[in-house]
């Protein structure tokens, strides 16, 4: 299963759930996997949702049922897509709160059944399913209403663009994939809960959310609070998430983590995006469109407060980057480019997509940003993934807390005055590379051209002709070079723009491969 199927859909539906429902469903059980509810709300803290991810650790893993009834289980896409929740029944729909939520239902690819809790004065009470729901439109069967099929995430609504309509921004659902928008955004990369062996050749594990509690919000609160319990064969865990929409929508997640098995592979703040070409990167490419992804590249701020770019790529074979740090500042899956005219698509409007911005909180000791990159040849597909591995082995039988804030966003939270790279263009022959790149800023603005010193490297083959011009057209400079490979299969590119000892530009870093 590719991640992007994954997610497919999770933008195009609509689902949620009534208040005033009635109190009687099932209580996720840790100690049973899942057991019977008495039929009373039950009482839920903060240390709730960890004292289960704890327990349920202790406990081999146990994959829970995915059958569903063939009317749904072989649904296409577009069938998927024609059941949908009657909105009117949302979550705290015309009670004058800041949110609302619609539940999704099971079928396609979204397998999994989630147990979903509403919280409220100290206690929890479980959602329970009914058909009735959601509409099955245009010829989609409506399942046995004896069934007790349960869904497959929610959605969460507020006023972002306007402050009298309820918008979709953010979602939860498929295998521990959520997703989020800020104001004028359409949604494009994804978040994870955890990431295990991603880009292994034994195969990638995918963690789940099997539960999750909603707080009830409060009047005038522009926060809402979610709590997720994930499991997987390597681990389970706790989440806590407090989002916050708005221009940028943030995530404040506070993870509590208790592994099965000693795991060296964990992916902390793992991100999922797309990348199928780009001027840096149209190898074989016959499209009218100049860019399709969802971001562009790999910014860093290490723990030295150095800044790095790394243009994302679509190579011939998996690769995988990690950039080894110390405490480590924030990186994020970047999308820079924001005129229509860099993508051309009036569909899938990739200048509105959203960077993603990882924010620790605390000190996260030593470890490295791994970055893979997989090639695929059609853009549904989800290609790229970035996220935070400790130095430290995750040993069977601890407990691991990690707290940052997830930003989904224009850009950065800190825009730098260092000039920064906007845009990265190759091309030439496999022989002689040229790249061009563009870098705008405040650094950059009124600089003596002769005072100012571009410095190009590359760990294989040869650079030359490094030529730095001013461009007025985008108030900023170009920097270009050639490029040799002289029969390398590798080679590690970096720039960088500096006046004597003054750093006045980011690192600019690009992995060559035939």
């Amino acid at each position: 299963m590719h991640r992007r199927q994954l997610l497919l859909g999770a933008a195009l539906l609509p689902p949620l759930l009534a208040a005033g429902f009635p109190l009687s469903s099932r209580f996720f059980d840790v100690a049973e996997a899942q057991g019977e509810a008495s039929g009373e709300a039950l009482p839920f803290d903060p240390a709730t949702v960890r004292k289960m991810a704890r327990d349920l650790a202790a406990k081999p893993f146990a994959k829970r049922d995915q059958s569903l009834p063939k009317s749904l289980d072989q649904l296409s896409y577009d069938d998927y897509r024609n059941i949908r929740f009657n909105t009117d029944r949302a979550l705290w729909r015309g009670q004058g709160l800041p949110f609302e939520a619609q539940l999704m239902h099971r079928g396609f690819l979204f397998r999994d059944r989630v147990d979903l809790f509403v919280v409220a004065e100290g206690k929890a009470q479980a959602i329970p399913y009914n058909a009735d729901l959601f509409r099955f439109d245009h010829g989609v069967a409506r399942p046995d209403p004896k069934l007790d099929l349960g869904f497959s995430g929610f959605r969460l609504h507020g006023p972002i663009n306007r402050p009298d309509y309820f918008d979709e921004f953010a979602v939860f659902q498929g295998a521990s994939y959520f997703r989020a928008i800020g104001k004028g955004h359409v949604y494009g990369s994804s978040a994870r809960g955890l990431s295990v062996k991603t880009g292994d050749p034994g195969g990638e594990e995918f963690p789940v959310f099997r539960a999750f509690w909603i707080e009830r919000p409060r009047p005038g609160v522009n926060s809402i609070v979610v709590h997720a319990l994930l499991d997987s064969p390597s681990a389970a865990a706790a989440h806590r998430f407090t989002i916050r929409p708005g221009d940028s929508t943030v995530f404040t997640v506070e993870m509590a983590l208790y592994p099965r098995t000693d795991m060296d592979q964990a992916g902390l703040a793992s991100l999922t995006s797309m990348f199928l070409f780009a001027p840096n990167d149209r190898d074989g490419i016959d499209d009218f469109r100049p860019a399709v992804c969802d971001a562009q590249g790999l910014a860093l701020i290490n723990g030295n407060g150095e800044r790095v770019w790394r243009p994302l790529v679509n190579p011939n074979r998996l690769q995988i980057s990690s950039f080894s740090d110390t405490n480590m500042r924030g990186f994020g899956l970047m999308q820079r480019q924001r005129s229509f005219f860099d993508y051309q698509d009036l569909e899938a409007r990739y200048e509105r997509r959203p960077s993603v911005w990882v924010e620790p909180i605390g000190d996260w000791g030593e470890g490295a940003v791994h970055l893979v990159e997989i090639p695929t040849k059609e853009e549904v597909h989800d290609n790229i993934v970035a996220f935070w591995r400790p130095k430290e082995v995750l040993r069977k039988g601890g407990e691991y807390f990690h707290t940052y804030r997830l930003h989904w966003t224009w850009d950065t939270p800190d825009v730098s005055p260092l000039g920064r790279f906007a845009a990265t263009r190759a091309g030439g022959s496999t022989d002689h590379r040229l790249f061009v790149l563009d870098l705008v800023g405040e650094r950059l603005k009124g600089l003596a051209l002769d005072a100012v010193s571009p410095t190009v490297s590359a760990s294989a083959g040869a650079v030359s002709n490094v030529v730095l011009q001013s461009n007025p057209e985008i108030g900023g400079l170009r920097l270009s070079f050639a490029f040799e490979p002289r029969g390398a299969e590798l080679a590690e590119l970096r720039a960088q723009i500096a006046q004597g000892e003054e750093r006045l530009s980011e690192t600019w870093i690009y992995r060559w491969t035939p």
